[in-house]
């Protein structure tokens, strides 16, 4: 296992479309071992591949719910119910915090390890988790998910972060 370094805002890798995972191999047991210890080492509650330059549909998360690390190889949304207004953060745009809404309930499909068809769902922390992991493995960014003026601020505040030339505490 390793600790890899984090792609953050403004890396092309983190708006490309993920490629699904044909074989679940050595290779791919190795990449969920890898997002789960950078995932823990950053911290933070979910990791998609593209966040560390792979190109590949798995995710991994914690919903810090008992049930420990669990993995998302192409996964798909199956239901969303409700609506719930939370403050999202991304270890992709660290630092930034924001009041996003999204459904409350979600439950999705996803291959495990051992290639067998599972199915999460969940509210509150662990529903928004998974629709978080998703969207990144769909070229997605919370700012995404930002109502237009609050999007249209925010993609300036960080144009302007990465040009050096503001300082966020």
């Amino acid at each position: 296992m390793a600790i890899f370094p984090l792609r953050t805002f403004g890396d092309p890798v983190l708006r490309a479309m993920t490629r699904r995972v044909d074989t679940i191999d050595a290779g791919v047991e190795k990449l969920v071992a890898d997002l789960t210890e950078t995932m823990y080492d950053a911290p933070g509650v979910g990791l998609a591949a593209n966040q560390i330059g792979v190109s590949r549909a798995v995710a991994v998360f914690d919903a810090q719910d008992g049930n420990g690390p669990q993995v998302l190889i192409n996964p798909s949304i199956v239901e969303t119910a409700g609506e719930w207004t939370y403050e999202e953060g991304c270890l992709s745009v660290p630092g930034h915090f924001w009041s996003i809404t999204r459904p409350e309930y979600v439950r999705v499909t996803s291959l495990n390890l051992d290639g067998e068809t599972v199915e999460y769902s969940g509210e509150a922390l662990l529903g928004r988790v998974l629709l978080h992991e998703i969207g990144h493995l769909n070229g997605e960014l919370l700012i995404d998910h930002l109502e237009k003026p609050v999007q249209k601020a925010a993609l300036r505040d960080l144009r302007l972060e990465a040009l050096g030339l503001v300082e966020f505490e």
